[in-house]
């Protein structure tokens, strides 16, 4: 199904330096839209919003509250009748794709690779990767894989684990651990930007356990404009245009946020640009797996006509423990089995981690893990992985701030499923998600 995309209005940005409702200045508003002349009231988005954002009567058109709204975009994909409608940059990115003094860098999540055959009319679940990597060095874009920003994620969110199984359960106390005092367990993960925009416009005071780690999207940003440019293609920084591609419209609230200009600020520091260098994002501009489909046609690429062996460039390496990202529980498993590693100074029995893995129409994911010490002794972590907050997550956080929380780790992602069921995903005709067309009537168990 073909879902309605719009240029961002020139009141897209929070102007000024005063914040407006829950939006910073610099933030953008209204990324996900009701097209007032499509919409019947059908409610099957209010049923689907985790955030209690749709406005309206059934049989009237429906509205959005910007204030509520996380841009998470399962009204979108799940809106049978198209009427829900997503901000697009393609048309700049183009823009940059053909202007030759630019330097447009795509940052390919990898739910993505599992999704983009779909536009082209392969089966759903489609597996390309070295595909897309062609399609997108011939579209134009240099390729930082999101990948090997995942693999950063995994040794700061672990690194953050271990610092509080120290601090906290083996009371170690030391100038080094001192920050992780100020950060109890429960640990919450920080990858997923719906969730972190639901936290801050609702429990503010849950914000000390949720991870530190920037998302991988932004991990990607500042390395490729610093390291990758300077050391790498060896081009002016500046000239450096990142596009983050993802299966999530929440990506496109995040990338506006005004703290993420670590690049800026690393260059000046180095005095590698001047002082007076305007301040710019470390990501330029987010394309969903539907906008890059559409760069693609555009450009008269078919992804699955591309070959599938290509030379790998260094910025497209890595290990492979983070692609699992794109799965709900992928997060929680590549922490633990750093934190395995790390506690216990030897390589867990099995990589895999089944028990924390994967969607349950139940919401809420359970498992306890042991994980050995060096000194031979045993701890015992308790998890949670959150399958989608609709009708899930509050139970779980409104536990930890009353001080009975079960658990010592919990991963939230927004979207049932993981990010593979992320609003900037393919659309399926009857407009629900394909990971599981009763999802909806599902999730209400």
């Amino acid at each position: 199904m073909k879902v309605g995309t719009f240029l961002p209005p020139p009141d897209a940005r929070v102007s000024g330096s005063e914040p407006q409702g829950t939006y910073n200045p610099g933030e953008l508003r209204g990324i996900i839209r009701v097209n007032q002349d499509k919409c019947v009231g059908c409610d099957t988005c209010r049923e689907n919003c985790p955030a209690d954002a749709m406005m309206g009567e059934i049989g009237v058109a429906h509205k959005i509250d910007l204030d509520k709204c996380i841009a998470c975009g399962q009204c979108l994909i799940n809106c049978p009748f198209g009427a829900i409608e997503q901000m697009s940059f393609v048309d700049e990115v183009m823009g940059k794709l053909n202007d030759p003094k630019v330097v447009v860098v795509g940052i390919p999540a990898p739910a993505v690779r599992v999704a983009i055959a779909e536009e082209f009319g392969a089966p759903p679940g489609t597996l390309t990767v070295k595909k897309l990597h062609s399609a997108m060095k011939k579209a134009g874009f240099k390729v930082y894989e999101n990948n090997l920003a995942a693999d950063q994620t995994i040794l700061e969110e672990g690194g953050e684990i271990v610092g509080k199984i120290r601090y906290w359960v083996l009371g170690e106390r030391s100038k080094e651990l001192e920050e992780f005092g100020k950060h109890p367990f429960p640990h919450f993960t920080s990858c997923c930007p719906a969730w972190v925009r639901y936290a801050e416009i609702n429990y503010a005071a849950l914000l000390p356990h949720i991870s530190g780690a920037r998302s991988p999207m932004l991990m990607a940003g500042p390395s490729a404009k610093t390291w990758a440019a300077l050391n790498i293609w060896k081009v002016d920084p500046v000239k450096v245009y990142t596009v983050g591609i993802m299966p999530c419209t929440a990506k496109i609230f995040e990338a506006s946020r005004p703290e993420f200009h670590a690049a800026w600020k690393f260059l000046r520091e180095k005095k590698i640009i001047p002082d007076n260098t305007p301040k710019f994002p470390d990501i330029d501009a987010v394309l969903t797996t539907r906008d890059l489909a559409e760069v693609f046609r555009r450009k008269g690429i078919n992804p699955l006509e591309m070959p599938e062996e290509a030379e790998e460039k260094i910025t497209e390496m890595y290990t492979g423990g983070a692609t699992i990202f794109g799965n709900s529980g992928g997060v929680m498993e590549a922490a633990l089995r750093y934190a395995y590693q790390v506690v216990s100074g030897k390589n867990p029995p099995s990589w895999d981690i089944y028990a924390v893995r994967g969607y349950t129409k139940y919401g809420v994911k359970e498992a306890t893990i042991t994980l050995p010490l060096k000194d031979g002794k045993t701890i015992t972590v308790r998890t949670a992985t959150v399958n989608g907050i609709k009708n899930h997550l509050d139970k779980v956080v409104k536990d930890v701030l009353s001080g009975q929380s079960p658990y010592d780790i919990i991963e939230v992602m927004n979207c049932p499923g993981g990010c593979i069921n992320g609003g900037g995903q393919p659309v399926q005709p009857m407009g629900t998600s394909w990971i599981d067309p009763l999802l909806p009537l599902r999730l209400k168990v």
